[in-house]
């Protein structure tokens, strides 16, 4: 994983909201890195941060989630659960690989990162952290 209070890696990538380019987002940034589309796993966590969204908006909070599986996956996803906020197409993990999110296998280890509006990194997890914990560390962030 990056360090706490280190500067978060530009990346540009296609999602099923368009193109989302991290230093055109003005807001603080939920990033969720997980491992597959339609898993149990990863949709309880997605649907844990759409259930929340709401309080994310309210706190100036923008989501996005980022796997290497295929836009054509992620919009199937998202339609299927009702996901407003966009995943991301990392197609050969680069991504991934600037976060330090790959497993030993290459695979994606999951991961949230939240970012400040300086894109200054402010908390770094493995694993699917409870929504009152990210809440937590975002009501924190000045």
């Amino acid at each position: 994983m990056l360090e706490i209070g280190s500067k978060a890696p530009q990346f540009v990538l296609e999602s099923t909201k368009g193109i989302i380019d991290l230093n055109k987002q003005l807001s603080k940034i939920l990033i969720i890195f997980y491992p597959r589309n339609n898993t149990s796993g990863c949709t309880k966590q997605l649907r844990a941060a759409q259930d929340s969204i709401d309080q994310y908006r309210d706190l100036g909070v923008s989501v996005i989630a980022i796997n290497p599986g295929s836009l054509e996956s992620h919009h199937r996803f998202a339609d299927k659960y009702g996901f407003e906020f966009p995943l991301c197409h990392d197609a050969n993990k680069e991504v991934a690989k600037t976060y330090r999110v790959l497993t030993d296998e290459g695979k994606i280890s999951r991961t949230v990162y939240i970012l400040d509006d300086k894109k200054i990194i402010c908390y770094a997890k493995k694993g699917r952290p409870e929504t009152e914990e990210l809440l937590e560390v975002i009501n924190s962030i000045k």
